[in-house]
């Protein structure tokens, strides 16, 4: 019996395509192995080889190229319990590390996962820094005599213009990067890029190249500042936002025609409740028609009637110039959920008296229904984001730090990309966290339960900055992370205490407010947990060191059960960081349940009344998953322990018949 391992790769992205290429094009691909010649003719194209077209080129794109379809090997994410909040029900993520090597990290659990990315890379004004790519097999090999990183690896290397490869190595940075991009987000998702006018013409060919210039759907100017007197010709007060889709036949239209601070009123129950609204007077002057089915009387909840004003009342048929309401009977009886009769100041509508009445009648128009029926469409010119309200808002929780994006501006995004609760929005260029930020704002006023993702390189904060002696008060690693992670916690506890002290004040009946997702679980880059190649030449288990101490066999120095559950769970498909790790303690201390569905078993030894717990979990997991010194290199006991799991499952399912897989490490 053959007995399938965890692979020690995680992606094999040029294996993937090929197997499209065979769906879509099965001629020009035999055995395994893609015939180019066939695939031109599978697409047309029988002219000669050699001519020239239009693309960008610079030196070092085929590098990029490469890099994008490398796998990333001997690397994980280790799971830091100890800088996260609400790590038992938070389903939020802030992530540690090269950015790049963290997406393909992420390619197998978040593959065409991810509704919206938000990105905001270095510029390339000279001074920002352009991240080194030289992954290695371990973290003893640095790029220390390169002078791009430091004993710790943190990244010392700028790209000053006066480099004569300035763009270059700016494109080469950002080119695999943007291409794992695309395979992470969902058919239906959306990508915006701030970028100023130093790079925004490469970015937006290197875009049109990975996305398709069909996919382009829009580049939008940002005003930075309301004033600026530097510059050597023009003072720059704005930046640009490139837009593309992943799919823009499957995309959802942008809105954003409607004025959204008008909607200031918020359903507090029922089927709509969070959701904005206005109140808009049922009567209004302007309109004026003899049609019988809008003049009618509306009771009050004094038991008074109320019309709008006119010389004729039903049943006579109004005159010209009498007031009719907006709606006609029916459609007022059908949206009676909808109708908000108030007492007010003055009112220009009549009691049955036909004198002046106290009250007035209003229609709850909602901003959903307004967003989702209107053909209006978002400006292409940004004017209420401007960079000094992301001060005022690190001000607002005192955090120091320079350069932010505000808030608002992320949560626009999310509006006009009709972010839904069920999605996720990913910044891997995340900075001081903002996105994070903006997505708890965001549920907090939508109701709503998106999640972030944030990826950030812990770099070295200038040692002359505020940001720096705020983190040494605090005790905290000298890097743009810790101020990150801070700020969300802060941010996050400031709306928590907003809505308990809105919560404390309600009123018999009211129903309270609930927090939303404040907490983030981090992982941090970190080499490999497991001894992937445990086998000699001959193909014999290593057991030298198995004798005295069975974990030195399998995994390395410093590990801990828990790092290694995640590290095999990066090997599998759509299944997210944030689900759920137990430890089933009624099976063994070393046993664990992940999603509900893996079941990953750490055990030194496995013993029938392991496999008969193991046999009767309810649901039973997809895939268990074992560790090969277990069994001590005995194919017999392997057998026979599989055949017991198998006739176990079977026999305690009946005629359900239940599948799942057993793989070993």
């Amino acid at each position: 019996m053959d007995y399938p391992k965890v692979p020690q790769e995680i992606n094999n992205i040029v294996g993937d395509n090929v197997k499209l290429l065979a769906q879509l094009f099965p001629s020009a691909v035999k055995d395994g192995q893609v015939d180019f010649e066939a695939l031109k003719e599978e697409l047309g194209q029988f002219e000669e080889v050699g001519k020239e077209k239009y693309e960008l080129t610079w030196a070092g794109k085929q590098d990029a190229k490469k890099k994008a379809q490398e796998d990333v090997y001997n690397r994980t994410l280790n799971y830091i319990e100890s800088d996260s909040k609400n790590p038992e029900t938070t389903e939020n993520l802030y992530i540690e590390g090269d950015n790049l090597e963290v997406l393909k990290l992420l390619r197998q659990n978040y593959y065409g996962a991810i509704k919206m990315i938000y990105i905001d890379p270095p510029y390339n004004t000279g001074r920002d820094f352009v991240y080194s790519d030289k992954f290695n097999m371990n973290a003893q090999e640095s790029d220390i005599a390169e002078g791009i990183k430091n004993i710790n690896g943190e990244l010392l290397q700028a790209n000053p213009k006066t480099s004569n490869r300035f763009h270059a190595k700016w494109m080469s940075m950002i080119y695999p990067r943007i291409k794992l991009a695309k395979e992470l987000l969902s058919d239906d998702g959306v990508i915006f890029i701030s970028i100023d006018d130093n790079e925004v013409e490469n970015l937006k060919v290197i875009c049109n190249e990975i996305f398709g210039d069909s996919n382009f759907v829009g580049c939008v100017g940002r005003i930075t500042k309301k004033s600026n007197n530097k510059g050597e010709f023009w003072a720059p007060n704005f930046d640009y936002i490139l837009t593309y889709t992943k799919n823009r036949f499957m995309a959802q239209e942008f809105t954003g025609g409607a004025n959204e601070e008008s909607y200031n009123l918020t359903e507090t129950d029922g089927p709509r409740k969070g959701e904005k609204y206005q109140l808009v007077r049922l009567y209004m002057s302007s309109i004026q028609n003899r049609n019988p089915e809008q003049r009618f009387w509306i009771d009050c909840p004094d038991g008074s009637k109320i019309i709008p004003p006119g010389t004729t009342f039903p049943p006579e048929r109004p005159n010209l110039g009498d007031g009719i309401w907006r709606w006609s009977r029916s459609t007022f009886e059908a949206n009676i959920d909808k109708i908000v009769v108030k007492e007010v100041r003055s009112s220009n509508l009549l009691d049955e008296n036909h004198q002046p009445a106290k009250w007035n009648v209003f229609t709850k128009t909602y901003l959903n229904d307004v967003l989702k029926n209107s053909s209006a469409k978002p400006n292409s010119f940004i004017e209420d984001y401007i960079n000094q309200m992301a001060s005022h808002e690190l001000n607002d929780i005192n955090i120091p730090f320079d350069y932010a994006k505000p808030t608002g501006l992320i949560q626009y995004l999310m509006k006009v990309a009709q972010i839904k609760s069920t999605d996720i929005v990913l910044d891997f260029f995340s900075g001081s966290a903002t996105t994070a930020e903006a997505v708890i704002k965001h549920n907090d006023e939508s109701f709503s339960k998106c999640k972030f993702i944030c990826v950030q390189l812990p770099e070295v904060i200038d040692e002359k900055s505020e940001a720096h002696k705020f983190l040494t008060d605090l005790k905290k690693p000298i890097n743009i992370c810790e101020i990150g992670k801070e700020r969300i916690r802060r941010a996050g506890e400031k709306i928590k205490q907003e809505i308990e002290a809105a919560n404390a004040q309600l009123k018999i009946g009211e129903e309270p407010k609930q927090v939303p997702d404040i907490g983030f679980k981090v992982f941090r880059t970190a080499d490999t947990n497991i001894k992937w190649n445990l086998y000699d030449a001959l193909g014999q288990l290593d057991t030298s060191a198995m004798t005295h101490t069975p974990d030195l066999a399998d995994f390395t120095m410093g590990f801990n059960d828990i790092d290694v559950v995640y590290e095999v769970m990066l090997r599998q498909k759509d299944v997210p960081l944030s689900s759920t790790l137990e430890t089933m303690t009624d099976i063994g201390s070393r046993t664990y349940l992940y999603g509900s569905a893996y079941l990953v078993c750490l055990e030194t030894e496995i013993t029938e009344e392991l496999i008969d717990k193991l046999a009767a979990l309810d649901p039973l997991p997809i895939k268990f998953v074992f560790r090969d010194s277990a069994f001590k290199d005995d194919i017999n006991l392997k057998d026979e322990t599989f055949r017991r799991l198998k006739n176990l499952i079977e026999r305690n399912s009946g005629l359900e018949k239940k599948s799942y897989i057993v793989e070993f490490i």
